[in-house]
């Protein structure tokens, strides 16, 4: 996912020198972009999942535009703010291997994602969707409401635990095979709630082969994981840039294929002919400022660069489990498997699968050792505690987590 590192912002130069940026990254200087985050020192701070950090001259880039938006307002909307966010659209959609007519912006993953699921337009009553346990709870949410909206049977399977490659891939043919009447699947590209990884463009050619369109949550995938969008083979994605990427709260993407666009119908607030991917979304007056900051999140990733933080962000999480994986007290539920993880993992006490069991788990790593993680529900095996550290994190962060378990259970 690269970028221009010549983006400017606002006429100047983005504030930040890529090239120290690069050099760290390129010399495994970690500290040294760990260092471009200002993170809370309240607590040992391994929940990155809820929403990215941006860093120093992100957020530097970020308070410009406010300014300028709160200075400006309408002389600056209506006279160059659209060309300029055409130029910031572009600018994404190169980043993600994309052509600016299949990209849109939306607030958050959610929001493209509702767009994906509720005006899909190409069911019938009768026919079938799927999901899994390990989607996120409101797509869950949405994919189960088609009963009603589109007269459709939902089906919901449950992932294997522990998960293989091949067992997801077999797990998802069988049920397309068991129900040949399904048209639509929901695939998560990085669980939230264990941070297991799909391979979806494997998926997605069976579910093609099938006549089944797949909608792909890439919601934490992006920015995370090393990819671009034909990576995945698929036609709908939603996204996240105020995750991994760092860009500010509210800003998301929605991507649907150009040869595609008609199987979203546009919003109800939108022309209903129209075929321009802007109409599948219609959010009224959002923060302009976050996403004229989004060349300069993504220019400060460019400059360290998609493979090296992914290998930053696993080797984090690596860095915790393989002092803890062999503690028979101790049950890691994201795979090992090479290409199956990113920085998320999730874990727990073998044996304490409820709720209540977990969330004291987390409350006792807070409140024992101030160490900051959350408990997830919604496995189908139970629940667990997430840990999501960033480039924001050392490695002594994830030292002194497994220390804690350790503590915990001897």
């Amino acid at each position: 996912m690269e970028v221009d590192r010549r983006t400017v912002l606002g006429g100047a130069a983005l504030p930040f020198a890529a090239g120290p940026i690069a050099a760290a990254a390129a010399s495994d200087d970690w500290e040294r972009i760990a260092r471009e985050y200002d993170v809370t020192r309240e607590v040992v701070q391994l929940e990155h999942g809820n929403w990215g950090m941006m860093a120093r001259p992100v957020l530097a880039a970020y308070r410009a535009h406010v300014e300028r938006v709160n200075r400006d307002t309408s002389f600056y909307a209506r006279r160059g703010m659209v060309g300029d966010l055409e130029g910031v659209r572009a600018t994404l959609a190169s980043a993600m291997g994309a052509a600016v007519e299949e990209i849109a912006f939306t607030r958050n993953a959610t929001e493209a994602m509702k767009a994906l699921i509720l005006q899909y337009n190409r069911l019938k009553p009768g026919d079938a969707v799927l999901y899994a346990d390990l989607d996120y709870d409101s797509m869950q949410t949405s994919m189960e409401s088609l009963a009603v909206r589109r007269g459709v049977r939902v089906i919901k399977i449950s992932l294997p635990e522990p998960a293989t490659r091949q067992s997801l891939i077999d797990t998802y043919r069988a049920a397309f095979d068991a129900n040949p009447v399904i048209k639509m699947v929901l695939l998560t590209h990085l669980s939230h709630r264990t941070g297991l990884v799909l391979p979806i463009a494997d998926i997605v050619t069976i579910a093609r082969s099938r006549g089944i369109d797949a909608v792909v949550d890439a919601a934490h995938s992006v920015g995370q994981l090393d990819f671009r969008l034909p990576d995945l083979n698929a036609d709908f994605v939603g996204m996240n840039l105020h995750k991994w990427i760092g860009a500010p709260l509210g800003v998301g993407a929605i991507y649907v294929r150009r040869e595609r666009i008609g199987a979203i119908d546009p919003d109800p607030a939108e022309h209903p002919a129209s075929s321009d991917i802007l109409t599948r979304v219609h959010t009224g007056t959002p923060d302009y400022a976050a996403q004229l900051t989004i060349p300069a999140a993504l220019a400060f990733q460019s400059a360290i660069g998609g493979a090296r933080r992914q290998a930053r962000l696993r080797a984090l999480r690596d860095r915790w489990v393989r002092q803890v994986v062999g503690l028979p007290q101790v049950e890691v539920l994201t795979p090992q498997e090479p290409g199956m993880y990113g920085a998320i993992t999730a874990f727990r006490l073998r044996g304490r699968t409820s709720h209540e069991d977990n969330v004291a788990l987390a409350k006792a790593l807070l409140d024992k050792y101030r160490i900051f993680t959350v408990h997830r529900d919604g496995l189908a095996s139970g629940s667990c505690v997430r840990v999501t550290p960033a480039l924001a994190s050392r490695m002594s962060d994830c030292d002194a987590l497994a220390a804690a378990i350790r503590s915990l259970v001897t």
